[in-house]
This record gives C-alpha cells, sequence and structure tokens, in this order.
C-alpha cells in the first residue's frame, strides 16, 4: 500500500475528513502545514494537497514539493488551482453553478473520457457529480479522466511534466465531506482514497506511449514507478 501524507491547515472540514476512520486508515500521516517546510517528506509515496490551504504557507514550499515529484513522488491536488503552486498545468476560472441540478432536463456537462481506467472500478461518474471549481488545460501526453462535454479537464494525471505523477481535480471532495454536506462527495471519498493507496494510476499500455526519443530521460522512472 502506497504511504499517503496529507497536508493539514487547521480547517475544521479537513479535521472531520481526515479524521473519518474510514477515510484515516489510509493516510500514513497528517502533515500540519506551518510544519511542512520541516517535515521530510522522502517516507512518503503520494502528498495529498487539499483545496482550501493558507495559499502564502503554501507557496513557500513551492521548491521542497517540487523535488517530492523529481524524486517520482505522486502529488493529488484537489479543488481550484489558480495560485502556480505545480507547473506544468494551466487552470481556467470558470462560473461555479451550485444550482444546475435544480434546472429543467439538468446536466452537469461531465463526461468520463476515459472509462476503462482503473479509477472507475473504485467511482462511478455520479460520485464525482456535485459541481467543479474551473477547468485545466492538460499538456499534452497527460491522462484525461473526467472531462467536460465543451472541453477542459477536470480530472487528470500528468506523468509527463515531471519524472513523477501529478493528480489534479477541481472536485472539493474533502471540504465538502467535512462540512457535512453534498452526498456524492463521500462516495468519492470511499473509492478515492483506496485506489490512491491500491490501484493502478497508469495504464496497462504507459510503456508503449512512451517516445521513443524520451525512453532515457528518466531511467528511475520506469524501474522505481513500474508497480504504480
Amino acid at each position: 500500500m502506497r504511504k499517503i501524507a496529507a497536508l493539514y491547515g487547521g480547517n475544521s472540514h479537513q479535521h472531520r475528513t481526515y479524521n473519518e476512520p474510514k477515510y484515516r486508515r489510509w493516510l500514513e500521516t497528517l502533515i500540519y502545514l506551518p510544519d511542512l517546510h520541516r517535515t521530510a517528506l522522502d517516507p512518503y509515496d503520494v502528498l495529498l494537497i487539499p483545496s482550501q490551504l493558507h495559499e502564502r504557507l503554501l507557496l513557500s514550499s513551492q521548491e521542497q514539493i517540487a523535488a517530492f515529484a523529481e524524486r517520482g513522488g505522486i502529488i493529488v491536488a484537489l479543488g481550484a488551482q489558480d495560485h502556480g503552486l505545480l507547473h506544468g498545468h494551466q487552470w481556467e476560472f470558470r462560473p461555479t453553478n451550485f444550482w444546475w441540478w435544480l434546472d429543467k432536463e439538468a446536466r452537469s456537462g461531465l463526461v468520463l473520457n476515459r472509462p476503462e481506467h482503473d479509477l472507475f472500478r473504485y467511482i462511478t461518474l455520479n460520485d464525482a457529480t456535485w459541481h467543479y471549481h474551473g477547468i485545466f488545460s492538460p499538456p499534452e501526453g497527460a491522462d484525461v479522466l473526467i472531462r467536460l462535454e465543451d472541453g477542459g479537464a477536470i480530472l487528470y494525471i500528468d506523468r509527463v511534466t515531471t519524472p513523477g505523477t501529478l493528480i489534479m481535480t477541481t472536485l472539493d471532495p474533502e471540504f465538502h465531506y467535512g462540512s457535512y454536506f453534498m452526498p456524492a462527495t463521500e462516495r468519492f471519498l470511499d473509492g478515492f482514497l483506496p485506489w490512491l493507496a491500491e490501484g493502478k494510476l497508469k495504464p496497462a499500455h504507459y510503456f508503449i506511449i512512451i517516445h521513443k526519443e524520451c525512453a532515457s530521460c528518466y531511467p528511475a522512472r520506469n524501474s522505481v514507478r513500474g508497480s504504480y
């Protein structure tokens, strides 16, 4: 099982989500954000960055977080990512429609782009459907799992920007579960955290799609991350 370290900003919704026993069992440790700069990340496979952290404190550890990815670590970022913490992705503001489901013939606009991906053995599209906070324009070669009908990624996996893995989503399940509303967010976390700890993060054909000229770019990546 992968060792997951989750950043903790002291918010009540994070406290409730992280300390729910069925979720806490998947987390190796919680790292209080003000202590991040003096906390070694080497023991962990995954760094979980929730939404609504203190931006200045988070950005003060930007180099440390980037170094974690450069060593082959997995970084998961939840919610709107408008602060430029992680390079290689482009976040775009879109107005959040909190009440779309009240519309006549309501449609969320979300689409499974890769329904065969291992994540969807753990969650369904309905489990990922409440609302979203902006969209991403992922780098070429990223694996878009959930997108909008009219374009833009809601959840994608980037294994091309760094030697590590970036899992980016504009969904904010930990906020809503911890705030006691949005039932879909509980179902999302029920599946997402076990997948993050034990599931297959890359497609089975991953090694086939590497460009020939990049085969030697990250030699440690193919050997170390092979089981991921």
